[in-house]
């Protein structure tokens, strides 16, 4: 195999890759001797009919196509392999000679690694995030946790209150005709949830068990069913039962059944103030490295080709798509749901994909300008992690990675610390 490299600009090359003439007669044998039992020729046996007089009757590049595509792959990689340049796109293939007897020889046009030249990215300004963890804010939590170990109970003295559940019988008219999907029984509801329409659940309060009320309301401009879009309408309800949630008071009994750290109110009210404040912490130290990595970004400069981002916003899609397999929706369910095509999705990862690839670009300029690298001590630890979350040994998580597998997760390790060096050397204002 050889190899030619043609810079096209833009970040973008072509790689010319030339195969012998004796592979490609290897292959285009190959795929006769794996599609021969498919043809027929009139005079033989199905599978022994000779290559020759196959190619006769059915044109001598009966056998080309499959031919090529059992070379480009590995063809492909080892020129990846051998080019000095590191490609970051799928190729956009086109084969120029396809023909028995001569080299095969085919483009491959690829975007290349941008370089990026670095603005300021010591001393960056922030401003300071708030880590303070109020009285609010501790009462909320515990009352969430209040919250979780409530009890429910029927109510049958009083009409419907926020907060309340109501299991409703409903149906719903536009210009006094009922309409596809506004009807139900038996449904649960808690009022204040607001996951009915705009001004649905506070209508219901006030209203008495077994008394029909009705609901008058307009749905939203953009409701996604457009035949409704805008209208108003109103709903026959009946609340058929009426509960309400009963919070466990907030005393050393609850304290001593809630937590394994605390006995008493006071205490536990301090476990949920540090809690809270290793919380606010962690997302302030989030919070101010996005900050600074943005400033970075916005005073380097680089020219990020366009198949960089069109492969990685694939990439981003497929892992979307394995991580709802996992939970046992198929990728076509969830376009269906959302009403969404592939495309538009794509469209939608667009500006999530850009952020994540300036964001490793500038981070690894910074590593490399401020000669950041990763110890051994720190690559085996990292392997070592990931072979405790994949049950695996470090050296098949190597092999999974790839040829440069011990590379690619020293890079990440480099640019996790030099995310630490602009952070650290970052001006709170």
């Amino acid at each position: 195999m050889s190899l030619q490299v043609e810079k096209l600009g833009n970040n973008m090359a072509r790689l010319t890759i030339e195969v012998s003439a004796g592979e490609l007669d290897k292959a285009i044998d190959g795929a006769y001797q794996k599609n021969r039992n498919k043809i027929s020729l009139p005079g033989f046996r199905k599978g022994k009919a000779p290559r020759k007089m196959l190619e006769q009757m059915y044109g001598k590049d009966l056998f080309y196509e499959d031919a090529a595509n059992a070379l480009i792959p590995d063809a492909y990689e080892q020129a990846c392999d051998e080019c000095e340049e590191e490609i970051v796109s799928a190729p956009k293939v086109d084969v120029v000679q396809l023909e028995a007897g001569k080299p095969f020889v085919f483009t491959a046009e690829v975007a290349l690694k941008p370089q990026v030249t670095l603005g300021q990215y010591r001393g960056v300004q922030v401003e300071k995030a708030d880590a303070e963890v109020t009285e609010d804010e501790i009462k909320a939590e515990i009352d969430r946790e209040r919250e979780k170990n409530s009890r429910t109970v029927d109510v049958t003295d009083r009409t419907v209150q926020e907060g309340d559940i109501a299991t409703i019988d409903f149906e719903g008219f536009v210009d006094g005709e009922a309409f596809e999907g506004g009807k139900g029984t038996d449904h649960p509801l808690t009022i204040g949830s607001h996951s009915f329409i705009p001004g649905f659940e506070e209508a219901l309060v006030g209203a008495e068990v077994g008394k029909e009320t009705d609901v008058n309301v307009t749905f939203p401009e953009d409701y996604q069913a457009e035949e409704l879009a805008g209208k108003p309408a109103v709903f026959k309800c009946t609340v058929t039962r009426l509960q309400e949630k009963l919070l466990p008071e907030l005393d050393d009994e609850f304290v001593g059944e809630v937590s394994e750290e605390s006995d008493t109110v006071e205490e536990y009210r301090e476990e949920i103030r540090k809690k809270l404040a290793g919380r606010k912490e962690e997302e302030a130290r989030a919070k101010k490295e996005d900050a600074v990595v943005d400033a970075v970004i916005a005073d380097a400069q680089m020219e990020i080709p366009a198949p960089m981002v069109e492969t990685q916003q694939r990439q981003m899609v497929q892992e979307y798509a394995q991580r709802l397999q996992y939970q046992g929706i198929s990728f076509e369910q969830y376009l269906q749901f959302t009403g969404m095509t592939n495309e538009q999705l794509l469209e939608q990862v667009k500006p999530q994909v850009m952020k994540r690839i300036q964001s490793r670009l500038v981070l690894e300029a910074v590593a490399a300008a401020e000669k950041i690298e990763a110890t051994q001590e720190e690559i085996e630890e990292e392997l070592k992690k990931m072979g405790e979350a994949y049950q695996m040994e470090p050296d098949r998580v190597v092999e999974l990675l790839g040829k440069n597998g011990r590379k690619q997760v020293s890079d990440d390790i480099c640019v996790r610390k030099a995310a630490d060096f602009v952070v650290e050397n970052a001006v709170e204002a």
